[in-house]
Parts: C-alpha cells; sequence; structure tokens
C-alpha cells in the first residue's frame, strides 16, 4: 500500500489530545506545520522531565537568572555558579549520568530563562485539537512525514512501564528533526545566518556582550522572506547560544545516553 505524501503530529496522553495531519504539501505550508509541531513538543517536554530533573527548581531559578539586558541575563546563564545550582537540580547521584542530565536541565533552563526576553518559539503557536483520526488506539507520541526522499517515523507506544524521561527523549528527538527541517522548506538561509557570528571561535565571558549585539543587531529579512522572518531570528538566537555554549534545544542525545546506561 502506497503511503501518501505528508506530515503528520498525533499525542495521546494523560489531558494531552491532539492529532492533526498536512497532506497538501507546499513548501511553505509543510514549514508552518513543522514550525506548529516544533511549538507543541518544546511546550510538553518539561512535564516529561520531572522524575530526573526539578523542573519547578529551574523555573525559579531562570527567574533568579533574569537580568533586564539579555547579554546579563546570557552570562549570568553561562557562569559557574549556574552550573553548580543546576547540579542540585538533578536528581542522580553517578557523576557520569549526572553530567548528562545537567546538559538537558541547561537547555530547559536556558528555554525558560530567555522566553519573556526574546523570541525562542516560532509565530505559529502549539497544535491543538483533533483533526484526523488517531493511529493507534493506544497513549502514544507519533511524528511521521513523507515528502519526496525526506521520509522519517518518530514514534513512542506509552504504557504503565514507559519512562517519563523516553517520552521526553522522543519530544527532543522531533524537535531536532524539525530543526534541521524547517529552514529548508522555509528556504531560511541558515548558511548566511551563522557567518554572521563566524568572526567568533573561543568566547570568553568578556566577548558575550559582542555577540548578543551581533543577535540584536541581526537583519532576518537578508535571510528569509518575510513570512519566515522570526523563524530566522530562532535560527540566530540558536547560533549565538551555541557560539557562547549553550544551547536553545533540549539535546535528545543525552537523554538517550542517560536511559541507555540507566538501563
Amino acid at each position: 500500500m502506497k503511503v501518501e505524501e505528508h506530515v503528520a503530529f498525533t499525542a495521546k496522553h494523560g489531558d494531552w489530545s491532539v492529532a492533526k495531519k498536512l497532506t497538501d504539501m507546499e513548501n511553505e505550508g509543510i514549514a508552518h506545520f513543522l514550525a506548529g509541531v516544533s511549538n507543541t513538543v518544546n511546550a510538553r517536554i518539561g512535564g516529561y522531565l520531572s522524575d530526573a530533573v526539578d523542573v519547578e527548581g529551574i523555573r525559579k531559578l531562570a527567574e533568579e537568572l533574569r537580568k533586564s539586558s539579555l547579554a546579563d541575563t546570557v552570562v549570568a546563564l553561562k557562569s559557574p555558579g549556574t552550573a553548580r545550582k543546576l547540579g542540585n537540580l538533578v536528581n542522580e547521584t553517578d557523576k557520569k549520568l549526572r553530567k548528562l542530565l545537567v546538559d538537558v536541565a541547561k537547555a530547559y533552563l536556558v528555554r525558560e530563562t530567555l522566553r519573556p526576553l526574546v523570541p525562542i518559539d516560532y509565530p505559529e503557536g502549539i497544535l491543538e485539537g483533533v483533526d484526523v483520526e488517531f493511529p493507534f488506539e493506544d497513549e502514544h507520541v507519533n511524528f511521521t512525514a513523507k515528502h519526496g526522499r525526506w521520509i522519517v517515523v518518530k514514534r513512542l507506544i506509552i504504557d504503565e512501564k514507559t519512562p517519563m524521561l523516553d517520552v521526553a527523549r522522543l519530544l527532543a528527538s522531533i524537535n531536532e528533526t524539525v530543526t534541521l527541517k524547517l529552514p529548508v522548506y522555509a528556504d531560511i538561509d541558515v548558511g548566511g545566518i551563522e557567518e554572521e557570528f563566524s568572526a567568533f571561535k573561543k568566547v570568553k565571558k568578556s566577548d558575550i556582550p559582542k555577540v548578543i549585539e551581533v543577535y540584536e543587531a541581526f537583519e532576518p529579512s537578508l535571510y528569509a522572506d518575510e513570512p519566515f522572518e522570526e523563524h530566522a531570528r530562532v535560527y540566530a538566537l540558536r547560533v549565538a547560544l551555541d557560539k557562547i555554549g549553550l544551547n536553545l534545544d533540549v539535546p535528545a542525545k543525552s537523554l538517550e545516553k542517560y536511559l541507555e546506561k540507566k538501563g
């Protein structure tokens, strides 16, 4: 049976119920749909981290770290003192496993700290409502796409034995896929955005305000058409933070390694 070209996202777990499918495969529509998927999984991921991470503690720490200026806030996020505080907010005694969780907690902290200051999500909002039939009766999270040579299936059936961190891992993995594919369909010049920050190699504390200055002066219309200028701005933030050594996205690989080693 031939599978039609589509992009779909469904989730059914507890009070979370959403089922959306796109079959009108124009590039712009795909990009908007993917943006909604990213917003949706990022909005939910914190709820699945709480078995191993003090999510409420991270939110309180975010309020403490947030300053009036973006540069001062990022300096605070990068400080050794913040790393020590994060270490106290993860529930793990093994040093190697603890480091993996701290990587996850730090990315979540970055999002929560910066959210009131700069756009970290795309303007489409989250996916809501059930517009198509669920592919499974069981509780699950499911993301599939088929368009030309792009085929992806990211799926997790959830039962009483499923670690909530495994759901978080899948959500983070879906976000990583979207982060790679969205600029392709939105025709965002990610290479050009990266070039804006190419002068920064090893960024020291004293360099952080300079990186942020480049971000704040960023002109998205140079790298994306009008419908996707705000998306380009999010990519610029992602590149700026990466230069500084901070992650805007919860790393799926860290969660995957943690779950593998934890057994």
